[in-house]
């Protein structure tokens, strides 16, 4: 089987699987309300716990009982097929601590979230979307400037860029894009993956280039250099805090809308309140929806983006047909698609197919067209 008809049926099982994830997960949360399970539970946790730590309650014996049930899905999804595909380099043991570390992890975040979410319901439970909406804004920028150094090394090894060739290139690359880095550095995806990749992490102050180790060692300081400026031209185009103003919107759409629907819904499944625990699987449900009906239009948003970006880049670096070569050994090393079905492309790519990236990239070189850019 060749490396394209490998890459089209990964990507056909990473999509059935994404869909039976989110099939059980429907199932499941309404499996907890039709039981009365959520009720039940929620009415033994609001007898034993303060308020709001029934809630916080309620969302750990919900978030647990899933974690169990779709833990197969997740090592088939993240394990066994990755290994059945020759991508994943990780041992069983490796890949569960991965997987206790990110579970410890969101809940330690996402419980306290739910605990303040909760007060809001019942200190403001006709406008609590708003302060809700304020404070998610503020989170997820604080989470995006604080992600590459507390979350980010829990999980990677970052050692310095050493080759001095490549890391002045890279520095001339950023100061010609306008862009204050704090350093280049390595991290070690060979220990999980054979796939490869670049990118800058953080905002402002900890914003830094992030090479992955699988890249470095198989790519030329042409290509490295096309990827990196490509990156680059996200944060000269002011795509990341655009894509967290975006994200913000909405949620704080979505946070207006569950304002209105949520109560009415669950007084219709009989439960006693909006701030009572027993309403969390019902919110479970409206999230998941409203995510579903955002994906399409923010795809979109994303692709045109990196549209964008690619051109910048060719700008920033003058080398079309290096950035060409680096997203075609892209897509060999990391099994993408090159040219998916238009319909697959619609609803759930954030990136343009890489055959239309790669052959924008190749007619632009062909054309001998000047380039603006500086060239090394």
């Amino acid at each position: 089987m060749d490396r394209e008809e490998q890459a089209r049926r990964y990507a056909r099982l990473r999509r059935r699987l994404w869909a039976a994830e989110v099939a059980l997960f429907a199932a499941y949360a309404m499996a907890w309300l039709g039981s009365g399970l959520a009720l039940g539970l929620g009415e033994a946790l609001a007898r034993r716990l303060p308020f709001p730590l029934d809630a916080m309650g309620m969302a750990f014996l919900f978030g647990g009982g899933w974690a169990l049930l779709s833990f197969p899905l997740d090592f088939y999804g993240g394990f066994l097929l990755p290994h059945r595909f020759g991508l994943s380099t990780q041992t069983r043991a490796a890949w569960l601590l991965d997987y206790l570390k990110a579970g410890g992890i969101s809940a330690a975040i996402g419980l306290p979230l739910i605990g303040g979410l909760y007060l809001a319901f019942r200190r403001w439970p006709h406008t609590w979307w708003l302060p809700v909406g304020a404070a998610w804004i503020g989170f997820t920028v604080v989470l995006a400037q604080l992600a590459p150094v507390l979350l980010a090394p829990l999980f990677y090894r970052f050692q310095p860029l050493q080759d001095p060739e490549l890391l002045g290139r890279l520095a001339r690359l950023a100061q010609r894009a306008g862009i204050r880095v704090r350093g280049a550095y390595v991290i070690d995806m060979s220990r999980r993956t054979r796939a490869a990749n670049a990118g800058l992490m953080g905002l402002g102050p900890t914003r830094r280039i992030v090479i992955g180790d699988t890249l470095l060692s198989h790519y030329t300081p042409d290509e490295i250099e096309a990827i990196l400026a490509h990156e680059l031209a996200h944060h000269l185009h002011r795509d990341i805090p655009m894509g967290l103003a975006l994200e913000s919107l909405i949620g704080l759409a979505g946070f207006f809308i569950g304002a209105q629907g949520l109560p009415l819904g669950v007084r219709a499944l009989g439960l006693p309140g909006l701030d009572h625990p027993s309403s969390l699987p019902a919110l479970a449900i409206g999230a998941l929806l409203f995510r579903l009906i955002w994906m399409i239009p923010v795809n979109a948003w994303s692709r045109w983006r990196e549209w964008e970006a690619d051109r910048e880049a060719i700008r920033l670096c003058g080398r079309p047909m290096a950035l060409a070569t680096a997203l075609r050994k892209l897509g060999e090393q990391n099994l993408a698609e090159l040219d998916p079905e238009p319909w697959v492309e619609w609803i759930f790519y954030t990136h343009p197919a890489l055959g239309k990236r790669i052959r924008a990239a190749e007619a632009l070189a062909a054309s001998h067209h000047p380039v603006q850019g500086v060239l090394n």
